[in-house]
């Protein structure tokens, strides 16, 4: 059975940091590009950060460059990302989500296997 399973988030001040994890079942890892999407109330699920299937290349949206991080962990089947100086803005549920397809993409159409997600909040 192929799975993503998130964990990780939580409820955190402005300035903090979280890492959120993202297990993979299922499916031959290396395959596959991964990447993290998210959701803010009331607004459209949007990307966030993918890393290539050879993990060479990674691309991060505009938003969270230079405060978030996309890591895999191979031995682990595991994608991270490294979220630092949290904003209020940045409050939403976290998905992950997996592709063939080569290359880096930000559109969510090309992910065909997806994870729950889990929520991060950010609050003082």
């Amino acid at each position: 059975q192929v799975q993503l399973v998130e964990s990780g988030g939580g409820l955190v001040q402005p300035g903090d940091s979280l890492r959120l994890s993202c297990v993979a079942s299922g499916l031959p890892f290396g395959d596959y590009a991964m990447a993290w999407f998210r959701r803010a109330p009331g607004k459209e699920r949007e990307f966030v950060a993918t890393v290539s299937s050879n993990r060479a290349s990674t691309l991060h949206a505009d938003s969270v460059k230079g405060r978030f991080t996309i890591l895999t962990t191979s031995a682990k089947n595991t994608v991270y990302l490294q979220m630092n100086a949290l904003k209020s803005e940045d409050t939403a549920v976290y998905y992950c989500a997996a592709t063939r397809m080569l290359g880096l993409s930000r559109y969510e159409s090309e992910y065909n296997i997806w994870g729950q997600g889990t929520q991060v909040t950010v609050s003082s």
